[in-house]
């Protein structure tokens, strides 16, 4: 004579949970159909009928009445199985993300992960790829810095960002830099048809030169317009004539210059300083030109004319950045200038524009 089966007592909770479960148009099937098996059960059925009623054998009837004696409404659920043994366990990440610290083979200038898998001997390239990507390393992206070494940092930058934040009063704050040896390149350019009917624009390889240009900037921090000047030569001869020109545009006005410290910005005796008494020069610290605005502003040139121009004169070149300049002009506006909260070993710096 068999032994009946285990009584199930359930609360007025778990019969709504199982009930709505067997309702569920989403539910997994087992749980569905194991929730029907409980159900049956505490109706007082036979084992022999439950399993029926569920297509399941009789003995998996008795298996999960008593599951669900231990474990309740956490019956329904698979039970954790144990798998297939992993492969690589947390020493093998150990081991990968060491090996990125130490310098690669006699040949290769940097690690790529199947170079690592190959020095490692016993792990696949793809879990060294698997690694790399869980961790978010990028073994072919590389980030510059430029540590500053100016004993003076912290006093300099505060002066230069203490004016972009609050200028003084009536005066105005402009930032100036060049960009020298600017290329006119002439090379062939357009659209090219490939034979799956794609069209694609690009230019040659080949190019000729027509020489180069030096591009003085100034940009007002409060509005956003630049002034500039076309030069032959970067000397202290055409800096000066420069910020002429750019004295003569606010007449009777203090002007603030945020500049860098090129040896043609600098002299040891300033004689055209003492001409101007209301022209203050402030000077980004060593190695952080990114303290100057305008140098974002030479980023914008870049992107939208000079990157991939195709020029046949210094003339076309030189019109080129004025037409630039003139349809920004429509648009200038000031920048917000961030940087953002970093530990120390961070030189990370963002420019946005409002």
């Amino acid at each position: 004579m068999r032994k009946p089966g285990t009584v199930i007592m359930l609360t007025t909770e778990e019969r709504q949970s199982l009930e709505e479960t067997v309702r569920s148009r989403t539910a997994p099937y087992r749980e569905v159909q194991r929730a029907r098996l409980i159900l049956l059960a505490a109706e007082g059925m036979a084992n022999k009928a439950i399993a029926k009623g569920v297509k399941l054998s009789r003995a998996m009837v008795v298996l999960r009445r008593q599951r669900f004696m231990d474990a309740r409404l956490a019956a329904l659920e698979d039970a954790p199985r144990s798998g297939k043994k992993p492969r690589y366990d947390a020493d093998t990440e150990r081991r990968i993300l060491a090996l990125l610290d130490t310098n690669p083979p006699a040949g290769y200038s940097g690690w790529t992960g199947s170079l690592v898998a190959r020095q490692l001997g016993d792990v696949s390239p793809q879990h060294v790829w698997r690694v790399l990507r869980r961790r978010g390393v990028q073994l072919q992206r590389r980030h510059s810095w430029c540590v500053s070494t100016d004993p003076e940092f912290t006093q300099k930058a505060a002066d230069i960002v203490g004016m972009y934040l609050n200028p003084p009063e009536d005066a105005i704050v402009i930032s100036v830099d060049e960009k020298p040896a600017i290329q006119a390149l002439e090379r062939a350019q357009g659209w090219l048809r490939l034979p799956d009917g794609r069209a694609l624009r690009g230019f040659s390889q080949e190019y000729k030169r027509h020489g180069t240009t030096t591009l003085f900037a100034a940009l007002e921090v409060a509005t956003g317009m630049v002034k500039v000047g076309h030069y032959s030569r970067r000397r202290r001869r055409e800096f000066l004539d420069f910020m002429n020109q750019v004295v003569s545009h606010y007449p009777e006005q203090e002007l603030h210059v945020v500049l860098d410290n090129l040896n043609t910005h600098k002299p040891k005796h300033d004689r055209w300083l003492a001409k101007h008494p209301t022209v203050y020069f402030h000077y980004t610290p060593t190695h952080a030109s990114w303290l100057n605005q305008v140098e974002v502003w030479f980023s914008i040139l870049w992107r939208h004319t000079l990157k991939g121009l195709s020029v046949t004169s210094l003339r076309q070149l030189r019109q080129a950045i004025d037409d630039f300049i003139a349809a920004y002009s429509q648009t200038a506006h000031p920048f917000e200038w961030t940087k953002p909260l970093v530990r120390p070993s961070s030189l990370k710096h963002t420019y946005s524009q409002l």
